[in-house]
C-alpha cells in the first residue's frame, strides 16, 4: 500500500472535517447511555447506598451469594479494579456502589437468562470507602461490601 502525499492529505482533511462536524453537533449521536433501554438517570444521581436501594427498588440484604473482588489498597484512585459475582439464581442486574463517591452508583450491568453474573471493570474512587457489590434478584437486593483504601485520589482528589 503505497500512498502518495496527496492521498494522505485528503484522508487527513476528511478526518479533520468529520471531527469538526462531530464537535459542532452536526452528526447524530449514535450511542448515548441516556437513550439506552432501561436507563435510569435518578439511579446514577443517587448520593448514597440507601438512595440507590430506594430508587432501584428492593430491600438490601447482606449475602454470601454476592462476592466482591478488589485490592485492599489502591495506589491510584483513578483506576481501581473491581470484580463482582452473584451465585444467586435469577440475578437480573449487578451494580457497583461506592459509598464516598460524588455519585454512589459507579456501574450497572443488566443480565439476561443467558448471562453469567460475573463482571469486572475499573472504577474511579475519590477516597477510601466501602465498595458494595449489589445483585438484583427479584424484588431483593443482595450485597456484599469491602473497604478499599485509596492512597492517591481519583475523583478530583
Amino acid at each position: 500500500m503505497n500512498q502518495t502525499r496527496r492521498q494522505v492529505m485528503q484522508i487527513g482533511a476528511g478526518a479533520a472535517a468529520l471531527g469538526v462536524a462531530a464537535t459542532a453537533g452536526l452528526m447524530p449521536n449514535i450511542a448515548l447511555a441516556a437513550d439506552a433501554p432501561g436507563w435510569n438517570a435518578p439511579l446514577f444521581e443517587a448520593k448514597s447506598f440507601a438512595d440507590v436501594a430506594k430508587i432501584w427498588g428492593g430491600t438490601p440484604t447482606e449475602s454470601t451469594d454476592v462476592t466482591i473482588i478488589g485490592p485492599d489498597i489502591a495506589e491510584n484512585g483513578a483506576v481501581v479494579p473491581v470484580g463482582l459475582k452473584s451465585n444467586a439464581a435469577g440475578t437480573t442486574a449487578l451494580g457497583i456502589v461506592i459509598e464516598k463517591n460524588p455519585t454512589s452508583l459507579a456501574a450497572l450491568f443488566n443480565m439476561t437468562d443467558a448471562s453469567v453474573p460475573n463482571v469486572a471493570t475499573r472504577v474511579k474512587m475519590a477516597q477510601t470507602s466501602n465498595v458494595y457489590a449489589v445483585a438484583k434478584v427479584g424484588d431483593k437486593l443482595l450485597f456484599s461490601k469491602k473497604e478499599i483504601k485509596v492512597t492517591l485520589g481519583g475523583c478530583g482528589g
